[in-house]
């Protein structure tokens, strides 16, 4: 059986990978030649990236951002150019909290040869770095992808939060991504109250857990609490992405 490909140490490899040629004789080579299933591409990118999923794989190709090669029967083949590319992408959504859109400008820059102004580094939308300070309400609805009415809902809906001076903690980009994602699948901010509701009760029963904990109230119990609350809220999100991949396996009949 052909063998995963493993993630990448090296920044520079995965920047080489994502530009897809690393010399003139790169369209003979292993590394653009497909051969990795949709599954096999899962497997290699889980250990950075526990969250990432066949469905957000398919969205990025659907983005236009990666291009495996279809076999006759229509199933998806990955090279290892191919997986480079998605780690760029997952990476600097990740760690950037940049749009597609701006991944997508870098990602062809890359494939013409030219340098990417601010990669590798913590940038952010156009290249412009992006802090831990919070961010006001229009940067924040362009990092995330949202228009003006939808970054509202989302804070009615209580799915973001404001401070006093309408500002946003760059810490729920994800949060706004996730939802600008949702939206257009036609799913508005308004149907996902339910899962404010189901993590506000969540959040409730692993707050019991490690109440115990705090209340020792020193730095060393409030570590093991943090280290403990990581540990649970990773094993909770496996639950959740199990438990609905399940579902929807059954609702595909499968």
């Amino acid at each position: 059986m052909t063998a995963v490909p493993q993630p990448s140490p090296s920044a520079d490899r995965d920047t080489a990978a994502a530009r897809g040629a690393a010399d003139d004789d790169a369209l003979d080579t292993p590394d653009t030649r497909p051969r990795f299933t949709i599954g096999e591409v899962l497997s290699a990118l889980r250990g950075d990236f526990p969250d990432v999923t066949i469905s957000k794989i398919r969205y990025l190709e659907s983005e236009e951002l990666v291009h495996p090669q279809r076999t006759p029967s229509g199933y998806r083949k990955f090279s290892v150019a191919d997986v480079g590319r998605l780690r760029y992408v997952l990476a600097a959504q990740r760690d950037q909290y940049l749009p597609l859109r701006v991944i997508k400008e870098h990602l062809d820059a890359l494939d013409r040869g030219e340098p990417v102004s601010g990669s590798g580094s913590a940038g952010g939308v156009a290249g412009q770095p992006v802090g831990t300070a919070p961010l006001p309400g229009p940067e924040f609805a362009a990092a995330a992808g949202l228009s003006a009415d939808q970054l509202a809902d989302c804070v009615q809906f209580g799915l973001l939060s404001a401070d006093s001076q309408g500002r946003h903690r760059v810490a729920d980009l994800p949060v706004g991504r996730a939802v600008a994602g949702l939206a257009r699948h036609g799913i508005e901010p308004r149907h996902l109250r339910v899962y404010r509701t189901a993590v506000e009760r969540e959040a409730a029963l692993l707050e019991q857990l490690v109440a115990p904990v705090l209340l020792a109230r020193s730095e060393e119990a409030r570590s093991r609490a943090g280290e403990q609350l990581q540990e649970l809220a990773t094993l909770s999100s496996q639950l959740h992405s199990g438990l609905l991949e399940s579902r929807l396996r059954e609702v595909l009949g499968g």
